[in-house]
């Protein structure tokens, strides 16, 4: 059993000067009372001797916090800057770090980029995740959304109004498992391993391997137009990702993803490291009963759709892959945009696109994420003369996938 707590401990500067505070709050992990309370005093100390023995700097006193302590005795999941001396401290780069940096696995910001403690946000709801790096959200990770959203909700456009279209399906079977849009969490999901790792075109670690602080400011607020919150987290498999909202939330779990990404799960090479393999890591993940709703891609070389019904994986994970299809874990997306399938690599084009000054991704992504894009010159965004009419007005991109809705935030 966890318990959580907060720190606080107040500085001033010099005599009758405003008061500087740091605020922590945590989750112990220890067994016992005692233990609990020894390790709450271990980082008490750290925290006093951190903001005023060593300088007092955001940064001294994350990298201090868990000395003679460990991730398996307490988690610290927010530290709050606040007072003259922390005014230019950003709270997501504080957020950032605790999790670059272990102090805690995962962190949680609301759509207007507020970090948030999960257990408050997550308790008693559903939730409906997408995973990726997100640089930028385009037409193609909404399509993801809506696509499983239409399918996990009872009221899919998140009116709370059911109709009968709603309830009933095609077949006129009336669907078993729904949930209510207002009791469900949808999240954009993106990793420091992501970051670190790079391989997303437009780099953004620094010359130390560490995660530029202006580069993920920007991430998060491109994504903060989507009115969803957001989850950075060091998760590299789904299994972890699935016990760490399972701790605040019992409520239903569904990830949507693509096919790409259904592969990838399926490699045994990224359970080289588990005594049971591959067989060990689904075990780990069926565990929590979640739902993976999977969006379809066509074959690069037929031009074939490839859906979650007929992908097919490496020859001798094929029936492991078909015994979890089978058993309701693995969905198709059945709702899908054929003018986006029909698009080659849409998250690659949109980066190259960005990066090279061409307005190619303009058609590609949402339209007020494109226009926060401009507006802000996010992602190494370079501004170019629109061309124009011979009436003088400015010629107007659009495509068909840019009107397609977005689902809906709460």
């Amino acid at each position: 059993m966890s318990w959580l707590a907060w720190h606080q401990v107040p500085k001033q500067t010099w005599v009758s000067a405003e008061p500087n505070t740091v605020m922590i709050h945590c989750r112990m992990l220890d067994s016992t009372a005692q233990l609990q309370q020894e390790a709450l005093g271990i980082l008490g100390v750290n925290l006093v001797h951190g903001s005023l023995s060593k300088g007092g700097s955001h940064y001294q006193v994350l990298a201090g916090l868990m000395d003679d302590l460990s991730r398996a005795r307490i988690e610290v999941d927010l530290v709050d800057f606040s007072g003259p001396d922390y005014k230019g401290v950003d709270k997501r780069c504080v957020a950032l770090r605790l999790v670059e940096k272990g102090l805690c696995d995962a962190a949680l910001f609301s759509p207007s980029g507020n970090l948030q403690i999960p257990q408050e946000a997550l308790y008693k709801k559903n939730v409906l995740i997408t995973r990726g790096r997100f640089r930028p959200f385009t037409l193609l990770h909404n399509d993801m959304l809506i696509g499983a959203a239409s399918q996990f909700f009872c009221d899919p456009d998140g009116t709370g109004v059911l109709s009968s279209q709603d309830v009933v399906g095609e077949s006129g079977d009336a669907y078993t498992e729904c949930v209510y849009r207002d009791d469900t969490l949808v999240l954009l999901e993106l990793t420091t391993r992501d970051m670190m790792e790079g391989g997303d075109l437009l780099d953004w670690t620094n010359r130390d391997g560490g995660i530029q602080e202006e580069s993920f400011i920007q991430r998060i607020e491109a994504l903060s137009t989507m009115g969803y919150s957001v989850l950075l987290s060091n998760y590299r498999r789904y299994f972890s990702l699935a016990s760490y909202l399972s701790t605040f939330s019992k409520e239903s779990i569904v990830i949507s993803m693509g096919i790409p990404s259904v592969r990838e799960l399926f490699k045994e090479k990224h359970y080289a490291d588990l005594d049971g393999g591959i067989l060990e890591g689904f075990g780990r993940l069926l565990k929590y009963d979640l739902k993976l709703y999977v969006y379809p891609t066509l074959d690069e070389q037929t031009g074939e759709l490839v859906t979650a019904e007929t992908l097919q994986v490496e020859p001798k994970i094929q029936k492991l892959y078909d015994y979890i299809r089978e058993r309701g874990t693995i969905l198709p997306i059945n709702d899908y945009s054929q003018e986006l399938l029909s698009q080659d690599d849409v998250h690659k084009r949109v980066a190259e696109s960005i990066r090279s000054g061409t307005e190619d991704w303009e058609k590609l992504v949402p339209n007020h994420v494109r226009d926060q894009i401009k507006r802000y010159h996010l992602l190494g965004y370079r501004s170019r003369p629109a061309p124009q009419l011979s009436n003088g007005n400015a010629v107007a991109q659009h495509t068909k996938a840019q009107d397609r809705p977005q689902l809906v935030p709460k």
